[in-house]
């Protein structure tokens, strides 16, 4: 059962979206919340698997509030936050990324794909709009040199870690890379979570980053955009 919070100042996408999880199967709605103030404090509260929060909030933003849910959860506890925006071009989703946003939907996402991509983030796996995938490249690729933060050293992943990081930020699932690699899932994930690890990463999504800040890839070198439900 994948326990559900879902924040956004508007009562009928919050209603909306609290019914749509209701009513389907292995979800269940532990919260709803109109600011991120009321998201941090429920997320404390009730312990979500998956949190669906807008990116835009009356109050403290909702990265904001991202920010301050992964810092007061533990590592067991600590949820999946997945944005939700209405423009595939919004201003803010690079900040979102790499404050370990585990993905991005759009609100017009159709309702069967968004409780798949919301089964997808609970299995740890990420999910990106492909508009908003575009956004992240494009950000980076026109932010100044001087303006990107120093990233994480590699020099403690071994040359397999660095491979799986690399293709992490292309895009690829656990299911994609280990038949890239030749080993099973299990082992992907032995690798991405130590890659995480190493680089204090809280978030797959924060593996994409660091991948493009680390020079791993560069914008327009990414593979193509992995199917999703």
């Amino acid at each position: 059962m994948t326990r559900l919070l879902i924040v956004d100042d508007q009562v009928l996408i919050r209603a909306g979206l609290a019914a749509l999880a209701t009513a389907a199967p292995g979800f269940e709605v532990v919260g709803q919340a109109a600011t991120g103030e009321e998201a941090v404090a429920l997320a404390a509260a009730t312990c979500p698997d998956v949190i669906l929060m807008d990116i835009r909030l009356p109050g403290i933003s909702g990265i904001t509030a991202l920010e301050r849910i992964l810092a007061d959860a533990s590592d067991e506890s600590r949820p999946k936050v997945v944005m939700l925006t209405v423009f595939d071009l919004d201003e803010y989703v690079y900040d979102a990324l790499r404050a370990g946003a585990s993905g991005f939907l759009l609100k017009d996402t159709p309702p069967e794909r968004l409780l798949a991509a919301v089964a997808l983030i609970a299995e740890g796996e990420m999910l990106f709009a492909p508009a908003v995938t575009r956004r992240l490249v494009e950000t980076f690729a026109h932010q100044p040199e001087t303006k990107r933060e120093q990233p994480a050293s590699l020099t403690g992943l071994t040359e397999r870690e660095t491979e799986v990081l690399r293709l992490v930020g292309q895009g690829l699932t656990n299911e994609q890379l280990a038949r890239r690699l030749m080993v099973t899932t299990a082992t992907v994930k032995t690798h991405l979570n130590r890659v995480m690890s190493k680089l204090g990463l809280q978030s797959r999504a924060q593996a994409v980053v660091a991948a493009y800040e680390s020079g791993l890839i560069t914008p327009g070198q990414a593979g193509p955009e992995p199917s999703h439900p």
